[in-house]
């Protein structure tokens, strides 16, 4: 069966998004793009809320995403693209594939698939939903090392606590810390 997982980057004081929307503070480096690349190794399903997507979508196909990281750019743009959206009528980034109903239902069937896992990238309301759907098998968050201070704290739409299991962390020579945890019950 195929895992859901679910990755995002935070500051240490838990802000995936700064003040204004600012997302110039995460630590990146040479090790950072080797773990990224890897991370994308072991998925063949990309999953997405609509904004993150419309946001990826606006970057990865780019001459500068080649250009920054032709890697990591063609991992992105070749992998097959699931966008969760009750507003979005078409994606443009190929491959992709529009859900706007019956998530449970139909992800629940794509895990049971044959293939490698399937990844949320960033999109923290719905990692927080299909948390809540009894669906995310793991959730990796990169804590960089800057406080930010404020800005849209990664779990801010959940309703209720969420509970999880921790996993082996990994630490960055950069300072970036890798938490990893699974879902567990209340």
């Amino acid at each position: 069966m195929r895992k859901l997982l679910s990755f995002h980057v935070t500051s240490l004081d838990g802000y995936y998004e700064g003040p204004g929307q600012a997302f110039d503070w995460p630590v990146v480096d040479e090790e950072f793009n080797v773990f990224a690349l890897r991370q994308l190794e072991e998925a063949d399903t990309l999953l997405f809320g609509r904004a993150t997507y419309q946001m990826m979508a606006g970057y990865w196909p780019t001459l500068a995403a080649r250009q920054d990281d032709p890697a990591v750019t063609a991992k992105m743009n070749g992998l097959d693209k699931i966008v969760i959206s009750r507003t979005l009528g078409t994606a443009e980034w190929a491959p992709t594939r529009v859900i706007g109903g019956d998530v449970a239902e139909v992800i629940g069937k794509l895990k049971q698939q044959p293939g490698k896992n399937m990844m949320i990238l960033g999109s923290s309301a719905l990692t927080v939903s299909l948390i809540g759907m009894g669906l995310v098998d793991e959730v990796r968050v990169m804590v960089n090392p800057v406080v930010l201070g404020d800005g849209k704290s990664l779990f801010r739409t959940a309703a209720d606590r969420i509970n999880l299991r921790p996993l082996r962390p990994r630490s960055f020579r950069s300072g970036n810390v890798l938490l990893r945890y699974q879902p567990a019950a209340p």
